[in-house]
């Protein structure tokens, strides 16, 4: 059981992992190939996923839940990260640009809140991204990988949830068509897989990667639990008593 953002580093750390890692990486750039001059936040465990966007976008930072913990992000650097519920994302409204989630809606104690909070700290013309294990594909099984955790969802109920909290979907890709084997013969066909995976096998995709934006004018979802004014507060950092 992935209990632990410890684990998290850890997994990605291994030579599955840091394939995973890079396989999903690409498909992230496709889908947001120019952050220049933007705000990048990532919720769950989606430090692996940001390590590349650092010195494109012009800040990125991290949130992870109290469930899982935090660790210092990146290494030897000044620290990005902070803790954050779901319910009561420490930014202000309008804060971000794109807001990428990994490991974070399959774990989420209530999805719908943390979608909220998301819309809130969005700017209008902000993009969400859902990096979420499939319900049908293989690697929500894997239970040695933090994907085979937590609910796995199928496409549909993703946008549902999506839509319920003034989302609308702007494209759905998928990815991880490879066996969630460790073998070292199957992870050298990985690519091969990934390249052909979608036209082959598609139904076997172990990762959804949905992009969304804000619908600004649909109005304002109904639970609306942090305050405009939240403030962010890092690893080591309190709040002001006074």
């Amino acid at each position: 059981m992935y209990s632990s953002v410890y684990e998290f580093r850890q997994f990605y750390a291994s030579r599955p992992g840091r394939l995973m890692r890079r396989i999903l990486s690409g498909h992230i750039q496709q889908i947001w190939p120019d952050l220049k001059g933007l705000t990048v936040l990532g919720g769950g465990y989606a430090v692996p996923y940001l390590k590349p966007m650092l010195g494109k976008a012009e800040k990125v930072f991290s949130f992870m839940p109290p469930r899982f913990g935090v660790h210092h992000w990146p290494e030897h650097e000044k620290n990005l990260v902070c803790l954050a519920s779901d319910t009561a994302l420490p930014f202000e409204t309008e804060a971000a640009d794109r807001i990428i989630v990994v490991h974070g809606m399959e774990h989420a104690e209530d999805p719908q809140a943390l979608l909220q909070e998301c819309w809130r700290v969005l700017k209008s013309n902000g993009r969400l991204l859902l990096v979420v294990p499939s319900r049908m594909g293989l690697w929500s099984r894997a239970d040695w990988t933090p994907f085979g955790h937590g609910t796995p969802y199928t496409a549909t109920q993703i946008a549902h949830r999506l839509h319920e909290s003034l989302f609308a979907v702007e494209r759905m890709e998928k990815a991880l068509f490879m066996p969630p084997f460790r073998s070292f013969l199957v992870l050298r066909t990985a690519y091969t897989m990934e390249n052909f995976g979608r036209y082959i096998f598609p139904g076997l995709a172990g990762i959804h990667l949905v992009e969304a934006g804000k619908q600004v004018y649909a109005g304002i979802p109904q639970r609306q639990t942090a305050k405009a004014g939240a403030r962010r507060y890092t690893v080591g950092q309190t709040a002001p008593t006074g």
